[in-house]
């Protein structure tokens, strides 16, 4: 069986996730280290209303922190992966997952990019179900302020950009369904070209390690181990587009069998599943999910 191990980002975040996994050895080391880094409770903040857990400066710490302790225990249980992806925010999960950097640094890269994006309030993003692939990707092309951020099956993807250049652009489209995202700005867009930048800027002072496990990032779906090229990749996500359904179909062709989403929900999976019907499935959550391993 070959195996990816993927893991979610902002938006699959949940009231009380990780409560169980706080109380494990492994759990409490890393409340402790997150603290010395955050200056917050990550297990708090998992407490917390969802409109104030999902403030993005509390979301990709607190997603980051809860799927590493979920990925670390699932290697100890002896479980190894053969390619590894993240969408969005989990690509530094993945990251981590394979070495790249260690738990303290990959935490404060999540602060730093958590902060940025979260200041630059401007631009809308928007999801799109049922809607004429060829009309939309037309209509992308001859928008100003409007890209395509989020790529994730063939009948789902999200537009970011200027909010009036958006509505401009829903105007022109026939889509089934158009829902607008709890976010502060236009992620995955030229919008966060400032924040990406100044974020580029720290991603260049730390050094990256040759990835353990081959890593497809979210800009540029390509299995690598390449440290280089990882940070390469890592530098142009903030603006760049969240490549999902070719990851999914990059996995397929790779020989991968069986995908395992390591985080809260199931929303991952569901992408695979619409992209690659025949991949084997599994969603680990928590340690009930561990144990039925």
């Amino acid at each position: 069986m070959t195996t990816a191990w993927v893991f979610p980002g902002q938006g699959s975040q949940q009231v009380g996730m990780g409560l169980e996994l706080w109380e494990t050895e492994l759990g409490e080391q890393r409340l402790g280290e997150a603290a010395a880094i955050l200056g917050w409770s990550v297990a708090a903040q998992c407490q917390a209303p969802l409109a104030e857990l999902s403030q993005t400066q509390f979301t990709q710490p607190c997603l980051y922190v809860l799927e590493t302790v979920l990925a670390d225990l699932a290697q100890a249980k002896g479980l190894k992966p053969d390619y590894l992806a993240g969408h969005s925010l989990g690509e530094y999960v993945a990251l981590y997952a394979a070495g790249v950097f260690d738990f303290a640094t990959g935490l404060k890269l999540v602060q730093q990019r958590a902060k940025l994006m979260s200041q630059t309030a401007n631009g809308t993003m928007v999801a799109l179900i049922g809607f004429d692939r060829e009309e939309l990707d037309s209509a992308i092309e001859a928008a100003d302020q409007v890209v395509l951020a989020n790529d994730n099956h063939p009948g789902q993807v999200v537009i970011s950009g200027d909010a009036i250049a958006v509505q401009a652009l829903l105007s022109q489209i026939k889509v089934k369904r158009a829902v607008p995202l709890p976010v502060s700005g236009a992620f995955h867009s030229p919008l966060m070209a400032d924040a990406a930048q100044a974020f580029a800027d720290v991603l260049a002072t730390i050094p990256f390690q040759p990835a353990q496990v081959p890593v497809l990032a979210n800009v540029e779906p390509q299995a690598t181990t390449d440290p280089d090229l990882i940070k390469t990749r890592l530098m142009a996500q903030m603006t760049g587009s969240v490549r999902w359904r070719e990851t999914c179909l990059n996995l397929a062709a790779l020989g991968v069998t069986e995908v395992m989403e390591i985080g809260p929900g199931n929303v991952l999976t569901g992408l695979v599943k619409r992209c690659t019907p025949n991949l084997g499935l599994v969603n680990i959550t928590g340690l009930d999910d561990l144990a039925a391993l």
